[in-house]
């Protein structure tokens, strides 16, 4: 297994949080602030993006997710709140079904249960072909103008962008595979952690059957929906997107 990079700061219980598709490290800025006087921030980099980006990328969400359980285990972490978004979200899925009782507390963010995303912008095999074509810079140039209201003039469009670019061009495909070949619909109703599902109502990469699957099939689950939203409520409206996980994981 690989050593990834990973981001480790603040003091308390971890909260680890696994960036999505075309992400990195970088993109979880606004929450590595507000949450490192209270808890000890893990924000690793997947193997092949972000400060992983020279690391063998992965082509399954099992081997990402056994990813991030290995340089947790390297760093002798036995419990944590687990978040993840959009693709990480699904690899924050895989984590629970393979050490479910690691987690204490688990947010889904910006995800669903299915991989072979249905009313997604454009299917996955249309991403793949159009990468092709395009190559990375249009590419994530391309897909991270869907997860703003405001397209590329949002505020932290540039971290998208950014990371997008960083990301190998082996990695963004096996991602696109990865995803393309995940289903983790039959094991929602195994995960008994508290959960807290998070959409942004704008939201073009995953509609609110994802999001409605996932509310309607975890036994122990809680839904917000924020409004005026795309896919990236936690850069869109950062403040509200704390607030909203900070009270879910101090309450008793």
């Amino acid at each position: 297994m690989q050593d990834i990079f990973v981001e480790d700061v603040g003091n308390g219980t971890p909260l680890v949080l696994v960036h999505g598709f075309l992400g990195s490290s970088d993109m979880w800025g606004p929450q590595i602030k507000f949450f490192k006087d209270n808890f000890r921030v893990i924000a690793p980099a997947l193997p092949g993006f972000g400060k992983s980006s020279n690391l063998k990328s992965c082509n399954t969400i099992e081997c990402m997710a056994k990813s991030i359980l290995y340089s947790l285990d390297k760093k002798n972490i036995k419990n944590f709140n687990l978040l993840g978004h959009s693709m990480g979200g699904m690899i924050a899925q895989e984590i629970v079904r393979l050490s479910d009782k690691k987690i204490l507390k688990l947010i889904c963010y910006g995800t669903g249960p299915r991989g072979n995303i249905p009313g997604r912008f454009e299917s996955i095999n249309e991403s793949r072909e159009k990468l092709k074509v395009d190559g990375l810079k249009i590419t994530a140039d391309r897909i991270a103008k869907t997860w703003f209201v405001k397209e590329d003039k949002a505020e932290y469009f540039y971290l998208c962008e950014e990371a997008g670019t960083q990301t190998s061009i082996e990695a963004v495909d096996n991602g696109f595979i990865a995803m393309k070949n995940w289903n983790g619909v039959e094991n929602l109703k195994n995960i008994k952690n508290e959960t807290l599902i998070i959409w942004g109502k704008k939201d073009r990469a995953y509609n609110f059957n994802q999001v409605e699957t996932l509310n309607n099939n975890i036994p122990n689950s809680d839904l917000k929906i924020i409004e005026d939203c795309s896919h990236n409520v936690h850069l869109e409206k950062p403040d509200q997107f704390n607030i909203i996980v900070d009270k879910f994981l101090r309450k008793k």
